[in-house]
């Protein structure tokens, strides 16, 4: 299984081995916890408004605290930021963000602790040129950067300062896309050339990263990216995160499928979450992502599968579709139904609006696909497009099945009793890692009736759901694979995050034809939510506007959260448009590779507005800018006015 030597061990949780990377007191890597760290959003030139913003995030568990410097003026300004948080007492580390101007990152090193580079636009320009290459014209190529490069890398030796070298999806430079393309492996040797420069200069205090909007491409970049480094015989450390994940529960979500996929396979040594809110609001996110893995060590093992899965590209599992479950469908979304009596207001949560005076059912774009009622058959007319399950002992005792009802077998009745085939009967079996064997095998040949619910108790749940998975397909069985984890006791937070890595992780990496997310103690609305939330990061199932929205920093050139909030409430009924909001050009032109729409500061109360890549409109006032967003999606087709359910959502 050489194609799963991305991390340490794909079934049980083990953690990847780094060298140690000390970044002033701190130790990154190694056998240290990993760290969690965010980013401010003041002014760098205002020392007391940044110095006072690193304080509130220290306060909150920041352990190391990254500021911006554009240009050499705000990298002077870190020595006097510096400055005053020592004197305050404060020993956790500074970062200086640099992209464009290297000369600011060599005065930025005189200051703190840690100076981080973005390989795709430190030493090159971004105009987003299709150019020609010999291996001549582009190894020439590779010794400018060198040069470039060269004097930070020997600045920050010889001051024992640490570097992260962080590639970022929407900056890769002219000359890499030419060359590799917009993939995660043109992220990949976009960070490989300049760590080579690094370690030919026998510098090693270095981190990596590979962050981009889409947590697939990311998740994917990373997993190159470790098992290239170990092919070169290199040990650094990686700093996770996924970049422009947005605000509010999407945010956590985009970053807990991205973060939390990689970690349960034992890569990442710090972390950053990136929401377009305060950044003190980042840190109870990361620090909820990275403490189930201070004791994941030593669980229950789980036998490895031989399997032909591909981590580096996204393939869906093949299984013959079933009641509209698996094959080319969508994903599905199933839920438990609290106990008591169900009535036609109970839906509601699920997507669901029946109005009575119409006596008509209407669904939201994020209205589920099964509901399980356990012992209870529903007794009302149904929505058309919703099936329900039922425990199979209770739906055999109906004297008349209702439409749409079907049977959920555990696995030892099915093995026993396997029911015959019938017309429009959809049998879903509950399985587990530990009774995948011939004798299921033997109970399932040749049916085409069969939904395989794939459970899991386990402490490594994306583990074993993805080993399960990998099972059913080496035992030759093809029916659609639904995923569910069930939390008896959570809160609503922890639940978005563990949900999105432990079921979204398999549906990145194509093991789901749909996800059952049982937590009967949440609201059902919450659950339904989070499950169309999941899909969507995942890019599995589209039921809403996606919004690539930067965190904020001291490039920003207006209020990104008001903005964003601004944008958001009068487009979040364009179900699948993807728009990009950016507080600057750093990252602006290349995300906007991944959105539809973007909307980029570009100077004080000016905005530049793009269709993808491309600059329709620049300089934009502020005050008119929204408007003007509006016009441009109008103008390309994707405009639809809200209908009364959108405003109510």
């Amino acid at each position: 299984m050489k194609h799963l030597s991305f991390c340490p061990d794909p079934f049980n949780y083990k953690r990847r081995k780094t060298r140690e990377v000390r970044v002033g007191t701190l130790g990154i890597g190694g056998d240290n916890p990993i760290r969690v760290q965010s980013m401010t959003t003041t002014d760098t030139l205002d020392v007391a408004a940044t110095v006072a913003q690193s304080e509130r995030m220290i306060a909150v568990g920041c352990e190391l605290v990254r500021i911006t410097a554009p240009s050499k003026r705000e990298a002077e300004s870190l020595k006097d930021i510096a400055e005053s948080l020592r004197a305050k007492g404060h020993l956790t580390p500074l970062v200086a963000d640099i992209h464009f101007t290297p000369n600011a990152a060599e005065i930025a090193a005189e200051f703190v602790e840690k100076v981080r580079v973005n390989p795709g636009n430190y030493a090159d320009k971004k105009r987003f040129e299709n150019l020609e290459y010999t291996d001549e014209t582009y190894a020439a190529e590779l010794e400018r950067i060198r040069e470039k490069f060269t004097p930070l890398v020997r600045k920050c030796k010889a001051l024992g300062r640490a570097m992260r070298i962080g590639t970022n999806h929407g900056s890769l430079s002219d000359r890499i896309m030419s060359r590799y393309g917009d993939t995660p492996l043109g992220m990949v040797e976009s960070a490989l050339e300049f760590l080579r420069i690094c370690v030919d200069e026998e510098y090693l205090d270095v981190v990596v990263s590979m962050k981009s909007s889409n947590a697939l491409v990311m998740v994917q970049a990373y997993r190159l990216l470790v098992t290239r480094m170990d092919e070169e015989g290199m040990d650094f450390p990686l700093h996770l995160g996924v970049t422009e994940a947005g605000d509010g529960e999407d945010g956590r979500v985009k970053s807990a499928l991205g973060i939390g996929t990689l970690l349960e396979d034992g890569l990442g040594d710090t972390v950053r979450v990136s929401l377009t809110e305060d950044p003190e609001a980042e840190m109870p996110v990361g620090r909820l992502l990275v403490e189930r893995y201070a004791s994941r060590s030593g669980h229950a093992p789980l036998p490895p599968v031989d399997s032909s899965w591909d981590p580096f590209h996204h393939t869906r599992r093949h299984s013959h579709e079933v009641g509209g479950v698996g094959g080319k469908q969508v994903p599905v979304v199933v839920h438990t139904m609290r106990e008591g009596e169900i009535e036609p207001s109970t839906l509601f949560g699920a997507g669901y609006r029946y109005s009575v005076p119409l006596d008509k059912w209407n669904m939201d774009d994020a209205a589920c696909d099964w509901l399980y009622t356990g012992e209870r058959a529903l007794t009302f007319d149904i929505p058309g497009s919703l099936q329900v399950l039922m425990d199979a002992n209770a739906w055999m005792s109906l004297q008349q099945i209702p439409p749409r009802h079907h049977p959920l077998w555990d696995v030892a009745s099915w093995i026993a009793s396997c029911p015959a085939p019938a017309p429009g009967v959809i049998h879903w079996v509950r399985i587990t890692r530990d009774v995948l064997d011939e004798a299921l095998r033997q109970s399932a040949h040749g049916r085409t009736d069969v939904i395989w619910l794939v459970d899991t108790e386990h402490p490594h749940a994306m583990a074993d759901l993805r080993a399960s998975v990998m099972t059913l397909e080496a035992l030759g069985l093809e029916g659609p694979a639904v995923l569910r984890r069930t939390w008896t006791h959570i809160d609503e937070e922890r639940l978005t995050l563990q949900a999105a890595t432990d079921l979204g992780g398999p549906m990145l990496d194509g093991f789901g034809d749909g996800l059952w997310i049982d937590a009967p103690a949440v609201a059902l609305k919450k659950r339904n939510a989070l499950s169309f939330g999941i899909l969507q990061a995942a890019r599995m199932r589209i039921s809403k506007t996606e919004y690539i929205s930067c965190p904020s920093c001291g490039r920003t050139l207006f209020d990104l959260q008001e903005t964003t909030a601004k944008i958001r409430a009068v487009t979040h009924h364009l179900k699948g448009v993807k728009i990009g909001i950016m507080g600057c050009i750093v990252n602006g032109p290349g995300e906007m590779a991944d959105a539809d729409y973007g909307y980029v500061g570009t100077g004080p109360g000016k905005i530049t507005l793009y269709k993808e890549k491309e600059v329709v409109r620049r300089n934009v006032p502020e005050s008119e800018a929204v408007d003007a967003l509006i016009d441009l999606i109008r103008e390309h087709g994707d405009w639809v006015e809200a209908t009364a359910s959108a405003e109510e959502a």
